[in-house]
């Protein structure tokens, strides 16, 4: 099994497809590395000599970024954003939708449940 960025790829898929596997790469860039290391993107990735996967891997650590180190930035500029308190950060820290969308209805996903709010009480006589 091929072991590029300590995650396992699996033998048994084309390379194309088993790329996209590491966290940043998707099929679009799975296509570009297959081209860069002059792979067949049709081919099984249990079929690739040590050499291709040596190639896959070398591309793929220094032309990219991928696993630990993408989730790291991602996760650095969202702290960035909070800290420096502008309109992104504050809807981070809220946990609302931070690219314009509407909350009135829908945003429930960002939101999580719903939370019940009481109605208005009658008034007695």
């Amino acid at each position: 099994m091929a072991r590029i960025a300590g995650v396992d790829l699996p033998r048994n898929k084309a390379v194309a497809f088993a790329l996209p596997y590491l966290y940043g790469i998707g099929r679009t860039t799975a296509l570009e590395i297959c081209e860069k290391a002059g792979v067949d993107p049709t081919r099984k990735m249990g079929d690739l000599s040590d050499q291709e996967v040596a190639k896959l891997r070398e591309i793929i650590e220094n032309d990219y970024r991928v696993e630990g180190d993408l989730r790291r930035e991602i996760q650095q500029n969202i702290r960035r954003l909070i800290e420096i308190g502008c309109y992104r950060g504050l809807r981070h820290r809220r946990g609302l939708p931070v690219r314009g969308q509407r909350t009135r209805s829908n945003a429930r996903t960002r939101k999580g449940p719903k939370k019940t709010v009481a109605g208005k009480k009658k008034a007695t006589k």
